[in-house]
């Protein structure tokens, strides 16, 4: 099918959808991207691709993902990548921002609207806090780069409500359901595209004693810290054997699901 309308996604696991499960889908996830596809596509001149894989860092996204991403002549284009480098031990974040804007180049040059994301901002988080401040200066990049090319900002720096932990998974990396919902409306209020989703309803916060959350950290670190650890040290990826989950054009309808 031919489509005049052509959403491209690129990325990492942020795009891929990971945390937002859905067993009926490719690799068993929905997420943010598919939830804004689903709108668009509600109008059937456009088409949907995510070639987003979980684990990638800047260089594999541009020498994987790019080519396809422009051989497919998108009209619409989301980027989010560099998030996995800035995880690293060591980074180089000038050189990191050269390969983007190389990235960004190219894409604007297909006459392309183009929407890229700041970083989160880790604030409390035990682990990843201290990467905050490599973020904060990725994000100044970002928003240089898009100032550049006449780029979209979507400003999940300053969207405030993520800092809310009732919107992210158990692996405290990734968005849960809820998260990935609220991500959708938040990118379709930055494309100016009338959103019809309704973001569930967070439940309420539980207290917890000191003792259930030092047992709750010891499970967490068991069962993801302690993995994510050992592929950073081994230099191995949990998308090492992936491929795209929608390589080629699709149209997608709203899912039963909230």
């Amino acid at each position: 099918m031919e489509f005049s309308k052509r959403f491209v996604a690129l990325g990492d696991s942020f795009t891929e959808g990971m945390g937002d499960v859905d067993p009926l889908r490719p690799h068993q996830v929905r997420g943010w991207a598919d939830r804004v596809a689903e709108q668009l596509c509600a109008d059937p001149q456009w088409g949907y691709a995510n070639l987003a894989i979980r684990g990638k860092k800047v260089g594999q996204v541009v020498a994987e993902q790019l080519p396809a991403a422009l051989a497919l002549k998108p009209t619409l284009v989301t980027l989010y990548m560099g998030g996995n480098d800035i995880l690293r031990p060591a980074v180089d974040i000038d050189s990191l921002m050269v390969a983007y804007r190389d990235a960004v180049a190219q894409l604007a040059a297909t006459g392309a609207a183009v929407v890229l994301f700041t970083g989160f901002d880790s604030s409390g988080s035990a682990i990843f806090e201290k990467t905050r401040g490599r973020t904060a200066i990725y994000n100044e990049a970002v928003r240089e780069i898009a100032d550049e090319f006449g780029a979209v900002i979507a400003d999940y720096w300053r969207w405030r409500e993520f800092r809310d932990w009732r919107y992210w998974s158990t692996d405290r990396l990734h968005m849960n359901t809820a998260g990935h919902t609220l991500m959708a409306a938040k990118v379709l209020g930055v494309l100016e595209h009338e959103a019809h989703i309704e973001v569930p309803e967070l439940s309420a916060p539980t207290a917890k004693s000191r003792i259930e959350r030092l047992r709750e950290d010891a499970v967490w670190a068991r069962e993801y810290l302690a993995p994510w650890v050992k592929r950073r040290l081994t230099g191995t990826s949990s998308g090492d054997s992936l491929r795209p989950r929608f390589p080629d054009l699709v149209s997608l309808e709203v899912a039963s699901a909230p």
